[in-house]
């Protein structure tokens, strides 16, 4: 049962819909559900499909994809030598077949282009030299994969035979809270909300991890069975998640090790200090592929230029291998139950709390009634002088209704009270923000909690809320 992702699916059905050959490409991070989608969208209905081999020679590719022309109708007798025959033999199984849409599926793309095979030529070949040229254009070809970065550079900004050959490109988002809220109704879970909006901080939005949770279960032993138990199922994905992505993923592994260790990120200049590594086109491709697979996001600090780009880590599950599953030294089979209620899961919820609110960002503007007004979201700081305190401000969202909302962002068991002490702060975190950008718009407060804000004594500043149950709005 496909759960969501009904846009998505609108889309791939429309291809069957067009007059011409159509050509789309559905990328994203492993176990988003890619696949899944694909596979569900079209039961039934492929004409041909096939699944590249993970880290098989190229003699062994083609001989299983001999096996899925003839899975699909065709009498193969021996396995092609070339990418150009096979897709030739691919041509001749089509040719014979009645009118109508024929539906391709590649699944795990680059794993068929393994060195010196010529498989992204005999690709290109396939398509503009035979699919295109149909007089019947009735050629539907879908590819997908999980690594993400050989996706975007060679399919979707391909600058050979491929060049805006793309009739339609989905990139596949992780579930956000309304999403998976759904999805664990499907499965039974009777969580709460409250542990909903954890577990996401752990997993993100990623259906895979989900469907590990187990009905009968607490969230706390659901984790310690997927991460911290004998045989917890998900407790080196982390290594595998980021080499599934990336063909040379050290790179990339080494600039989220850095901006793990930093909650508010760090400038471009920092990270090659903090990796060490040099500042040449690897540096530079891994940190436009992260961004790409929305592990990191590159943010302004408001008011600053292009060059002063933060980096900021913002996969939940990334979050939490870091603070958690590599400190877990003694193995411990019960290391998030044991830590529950401990100053690390404070300051980790804390953190992670912000991250779901910045992917929520939509739902956020919908809560304040501003969904329709152009703004954009930011981050601020300024160090102390003579005239005023240092300030930092996590998320702020600038609006071109003349208004900009600093938002303080905090999760918590229970509805949230402000003390006096907190109040003056955000009052002259307020007045600081206002004195040193010199901003002429509205400055709001807005609270940004699980369960709202007492209306106590000190209330009064805090211009709108948002809670838990606006993130997880449709």
């Amino acid at each position: 049962m496909l759960l969501g992702r009904e846009i998505e699916q609108g889309k791939l059905l429309q291809l069957l819909e067009k007059e011409e050959s159509q050509f789309c490409v559905v990328y994203g991070r492993r176990r988003v559900g890619k696949t899944y989608l694909i596979r569900e969208t079209f039961a039934g209905r492929f004409t041909f499909q096939h699944t590249g081999l993970a880290n098989a020679p190229k003699s062994d590719q083609l001989r299983e994809f001999k096996e899925s022309l003839r899975a699909a109708g065709m009498r193969v007798t021996k396995a092609p030598k070339t990418w150009y025959e096979a897709f030739g033999m691919l041509q001749e199984h089509l040719a014979q077949l009645p009118s109508g849409k024929k539906v391709l599926f590649i699944d795990e793309l680059s794993w068929l282009d393994t060195p010196k095979s010529n498989f992204i030529s005999a690709l290109e070949h396939f398509w503009n030299g035979w699919a295109t040229a149909r007089p019947e254009k009735d050629i539907v070809l879908i590819v997908c994969g999980s690594a993400t970065s050989w996706i975007v550079n060679k399919v979707v900004r391909n600058h050979g035979g491929l060049h805006n050959r793309l009739t339609m490109k989905i990139f596949l988002q992780p579930f956000t809270l309304y999403e998976c809220k759904q999805y664990a109704e499907h499965l039974k879970l009777e969580l709460t909300d409250r542990d909903l909006l954890e577990a996401y901080m752990i997993l993100g939005g990623i259906p895979y991890y989900w469907g590990f949770l187990r009905r009968g279960k607490s969230l706390a032993q659901n984790i310690d069975q997927l991460f911290f138990s004998t045989d917890a199922p998900l407790a080196d994905e982390y290594g595998a998640l980021y080499a599934s992505l990336f063909r040379n993923a050290a790179p990339h592994m080494a600039v989220i090790a850095s901006l793990a260790t930093r909650k508010a990120g760090m400038l471009r200049k920092e990270l090659l200090q903090a990796t060490r590594l040099s500042d040449n086109g690897v540096f530079k491709r891994a940190l436009e592929e992260l961004e790409q697979c929305n592990f990191i996001r590159k943010y302004f600090s408001f008011g600053k230029k292009e060059k002063e780009a933060q980096y900021q880590l913002m996969d939940n599950f990334t979050l939490f291998h870091f603070r958690f599953i590599a400190e877990n030294r003694h193995r411990d089979e019960h290391y998030w139950s044991h830590s529950l209620e401990t100053p690390r899961h404070a300051a980790w919820a804390g953190l992670a709390f912000e991250r779901v609110c910045l992917w929520h960002l939509p739902q956020m503007l919908q809560a304040l009634g501003i969904n329709g007004v152009v703004s954009s979201a930011h981050s601020w700081q300024t160090g102390g002088n003579e005239e005023h305190p240092g300030a930092q401000i996590d998320l702020l969202i600038d609006r071109n209704d003349n208004v900009i909302n600093l938002c303080e962002m905090k999760f918590s068991d229970t509805e949230y009270s402000l003390g006096k002490e907190e109040a003056a702060k955000l009052r002259q975190r307020k007045a600081v923000f206002k004195s040193v950008t010199r901003t002429k718009k509205a400055v709001h407060l807005t609270m940004v909690t699980t369960y709202g804000v007492r209306h106590n004594a000190y209330w009064n500043d805090i211009q709108s809320e948002i809670t838990m149950k606006d993130l997880f709005s449709r």
